[in-house]
């Protein structure tokens, strides 16, 4: 009887008590509240990042592009030839656009699928296509890819078709995020 006696007495004095448990559960609670929100930032912080480099890398095949083609921006409506094909119009100039930035290309704006040194020198300036808009605009299809071009002189803002992810104006070559809270980057 001894015997069990000192082994409850053990397990009593080794064991937590209630008021220990609680404690630890409401500290753990606090914890919890004040990291959790953090994961939530740093998602989005990833996604600005995202966009931040989806923008530069544009911009900077824009720019080799008009640099490389006497001086005029993607987007000219050109034609496009596919491997031996006779060449046909494209579509649009968004079309254009998309075609002139991830093809190959002559100074004029024609584009192929294939290299050829003499006729088409020139690009792909990105070679995986035009990236997608990891910060889209509310209503817009997740992650477009696509572009609306304009020829707007002025300044161009994040309005318009919300199946695109992107805006960008031939004219004055301003690449820009459809998404009004993001469009002065």
């Amino acid at each position: 009887m001894k015997l069990l006696h000192r082994i409850r007495q053990n397990v009593a004095e080794n064991a937590f008590t209630l008021v220990e448990l609680l404690i630890v559960v409401i500290i753990i609670g606090i914890l919890a509240a004040v990291a959790i929100p953090q994961f939530g930032d740093s998602a989005t912080d990833a996604k600005v990042s995202a966009l931040g480099s989806n923008l530069a890398s544009v911009r900077n095949a824009i720019e080799l592009y008009y640099h490389q083609h006497n001086s005029n921006y993607p987007g000219i409506i050109a034609t496009h030839k596919a491997g031996a094909a006779a060449a046909v119009a494209h579509a649009d100039v968004e079309e254009a656009f998309a075609y002139q930035l991830a093809m190959y290309s002559d100074a004029a704006g024609n584009t192929s699928d294939t290299k050829d040194t003499t006729n088409f020198p020139y690009g792909p300036y990105l070679k995986q296509g035009i990236p997608a808009n990891p910060l889209p605009a509310a209503g817009a299809v997740d992650n477009a890819a696509g572009v609306t071009v304009g020829t707007a002189a002025g300044p161009i803002t994040a309005e318009g078709d919300p199946a695109t992810g992107w805006h960008f104006s031939s004219e004055t070559g301003a690449f820009i995020a459809n998404n009004a809270d993001y469009d002065d980057r």
